[in-house]
């Protein structure tokens, strides 16, 4: 049986992450822009404060379950920016350009280009759940100057995997499912359901 389930994001690269990733199990993604459901602010300083207002506000707005992600990229040598700010990290929500030019801009005469990901993932199955499923993942790399690929979206013609020696736009979508912090996350996510389902 199929399950429809809010996603409360309408990031294209996200929506059709999720929609992949779901898919195997009998998950109907519908994005929160489909049932004209606005963003929600982001205001806390954490993923996962994010995430679960993202989800309890998509979940209210159309009766349904929900899941939210909130993600981004830290910087080792800028303590850990722009974390939760990645999204609008040049002031403007979703210019992949102008974050990645703001992102190599900070990071010049920088030694360390260590970088990890972060996906908190965040189900409710109604705006009152007192019991969300929470996850969180990294994903390790390093920040390059130069783009390299065409593939993913974000930050990812910047982000090196060194042991693949590649970027992650480089990356063929089902590999970059397999390994990356939002895969992750949701490997974890579906594992948590799978036992909750076992004593339900």
């Amino acid at each position: 049986m199929v399950q429809k389930l809010v996603l409360a994001s309408n990031n294209a690269g996200k929506v059709r992450e999720f929609q992949e990733l779901l898919a195997p199990f009998h998950f109907q993604v519908i994005p929160q822009g489909e049932l004209g459901i606005p963003a929600v602010e982001e205001p806390h300083h954490t993923f996962i404060e994010n995430a679960l207002a993202k989800a309890r506000h998509a979940s209210a707005m159309s009766g349904l379950p929900a899941l939210a992600d909130d993600s981004g990229i830290c910087a080792h040598a800028l303590d850990g920016a722009p974390g939760v700010y990645s999204a609008r990290y040049a002031g403007l929500d979703g210019d992949n350009a102008a974050n990645n030019q703001k992102l190599i801009a900070a990071l010049q005469g920088k030694a360390n280009r260590g970088a990890h990901y972060v996906c908190a993932l965040v189900m409710v199955n109604s705006t009152n759940d007192p019991e969300p499923l929470i996850v969180q993942a990294r994903w390790y790399g390093q920040i390059v100057d130069e783009p390299q690929g065409d593939r993913g979206f974000g930050y990812d013609p910047h982000f090196f995997i060194p042991e693949l020696g590649k970027t992650v736009a480089q990356l063929e979508p089902a590999e970059k499912n397999q390994i990356s912090h939002r895969g992750q996350a949701l490997r974890e996510l579906i594992t948590q359901l799978q036992v909750r389902a076992q004593y339900a």
